[in-house]
């Protein structure tokens, strides 16, 4: 069951931690506005971060406030802060916090009255527990929007890829595309630049694109990537 009205957005999950999910939520979000569409986004669990004083600062959630141009506190872009570099289980159970989803739910429920599209970053990949019996696949599921599937584009990915993005399949999500996203500069593998092609040939999902190894994080240099890299067609079907 979803949240309510189903809202226009994405889903962004991935293979694994250390993917690169935030930087290509940022992705999503600037595509979405070269469609002349308004995009906020939301991490709506964080862990690892930054504490201030007393305050918990979640870096990633600053991060697409920034790019998204949001005004609203990020107390509703990222409802649930831990300062642990865990899984939220494990964060919840270690800070004693926890976490209540319909903090969540009102959350989401605000930002996409004030917005086209909402781009929702998740947190590792869809196994990835919350507490024992709900896992980021079950929240993907009840915020009710197709997912992307973030990978790496390094020897291994294939394996990786294929099982998240049948897994999502087998599970009833709605599967939007594969992003492949250089986190780190390229090694120029042959792996690196066979992988794309296999993905496309196997995958019950379509590659949106190749996105590539960014220097800076600056608003700009994000969209130019995205006109350059990113099939924006496939995403406008689901907008």
């Amino acid at each position: 069951m979803t949240w309510g009205n189903i809202a226009k957005g994405f889903f962004i999950t991935g293979t694994d931690t250390g993917v690169g999910k935030t930087v290509v939520t940022a992705a999503i979000i600037k595509a979405i506005g070269l469609l002349g569409l308004r995009a906020c986004g939301m991490k709506p669990i964080e862990t690892g971060c930054i504490k201030e004083g007393d305050v918990l600062v979640p870096l990633d959630g600053m991060f697409l406030k920034t790019i998204a141009r949001m005004e609203e506190n990020v107390k509703h872009i990222s409802p649930y802060c831990f300062e642990s570099p865990l899984a939220p289980m494990a964060a919840s159970e270690v800070e004693g916090v926890s976490i209540d989803f319909e903090k969540i739910k009102r959350a989401y429920t605000d930002l996409k009255k004030n917005y086209d599209a909402v781009v929702v970053e998740g947190i590792g990949g869809l196994l990835v527990p919350i507490r024992r019996d709900y896992f980021v696949l079950d929240l993907a599921r009840d915020f009710g929007l197709p997912i992307i599937v973030v990978s790496r584009p390094a020897l291994g990915t294939l394996n990786h890829t294929m099982l998240t993005v049948n897994y999502a399949i087998k599970e009833g999500l709605n599967v939007a595309g594969i992003i492949i996203n250089y986190n780190c500069p390229p090694k120029d593998t042959l792996a690196e630049d066979t992988n794309p092609e296999i993905i496309k040939q196997i995958s019950k999902a379509p590659l949106i694109g190749v996105f590539p190894y960014l220097t800076d994080m600056e608003s700009v240099t994000i969209e130019k990537a995205v006109l350059k890299n990113l099939d924006i067609e496939i995403l406008k079907k689901y907008l």
